[in-house]
């Protein structure tokens, strides 16, 4: 097992992107991350899995700013996002992109505009470049004949082909994905997922993956962390984790989950 405070990063010798140190994070007297340290270097995709309440999530929600550490600090690629101005959580912000469970789409809009707005708005691209990076997106998708059609007349796996188009739309260097199949019926996982293997195997993107997809995490994966009680308690290969984690713990979750 790491022990508290050491590291558990990936790290292969490559250049670090996203580095955290020292990061704690309560909710009232609950202790959802205990003094973690990890670093993932740039093109890695790294899956973190665990039980429910381990603190997976959180570190997600620690990059998109949606909630501060109590202790720590947050890098990326380079520039401090914790502690950090508001200009600079700002543009820092600019270079991470995340798909969530829930699609959260603007329902007014349709799904061309749901794609082009934040470009245009955050970034200062011009509607015309905006809208050939969104259908040249959602042709990679599989929805290049949905620009105009409203998110209410999507299925939920369309839904959220468009939100992984919308985050790309953005150019990040580091993609997020929090459990983006959980809310899905079965027989829309596979076509979602499909799209997330095409954008890791084409792509340099980051990836920090949350799933219960086990084989989704063991295809993608350069590096799986199994997380317990806020702590990274085993790190390794898909291969390793998967066929032979040396932890009881991660024995147990794998067992019940695959």
């Amino acid at each position: 097992m790491k022990e508290p405070g050491t590291s558990a990063g990936p790290s292969t010798g490559g250049s670090e992107l996203i580095r955290l140190d020292g990061i704690t994070k309560r909710f009232g007297t609950n202790t959802v991350l205990d003094r973690l340290n990890f670093s993932v270097d740039a093109g890695k995709h790294v899956t973190l899995i665990g039980p429910s309440g381990s603190g997976k999530t959180t570190i997600l929600r620690l990059l998109m700013t949606l909630t501060k550490p109590d202790e720590g600090t947050i890098t990326v690629d380079g520039e401090q996002l914790f502690p950090a101005s508001e200009k600079q959580v700002r543009e820092v912000r600019k270079k991470i992109g995340m798909v969530f469970q829930q699609f959260n789409l603007f329902p007014n809009m349709s799904v061309l505009r749901n794609i082009t707005e934040a470009p245009v708005t955050v970034l200062g691209l011009s509607k015309d470049e905006a809208e050939e990076r969104a259908k040249e997106l959602l042709d990679m998708v599989g929805l290049a004949d949905k620009t105009d059609a409203r998110p209410t007349q999507l299925s939920g796996g369309q839904q959220q082909r468009v939100a992984i188009a919308r985050a790309l739309a953005m150019r990040p260097k580091v993609l997020l994905l929090d459990e983006v199949t959980s809310a899905l019926d079965p027989e829309l996982v596979a076509g979602v997922l499909d799209v997330l293997r095409d954008i890791a195997r084409t792509t340099d993107i980051t990836m920090l993956c949350v799933t219960h997809e086990m084989g989704f995490a063991r295809d993608i994966s350069d590096q799986v962390l199994m997380f317990d009680g806020g702590r990274v308690i085993e790190s390794g290969s898909p291969e390793r984790i998967f066929a032979d984690p040396e932890q009881d713990r991660t024995r147990e979750f794998l067992s019940a989950v695959l």
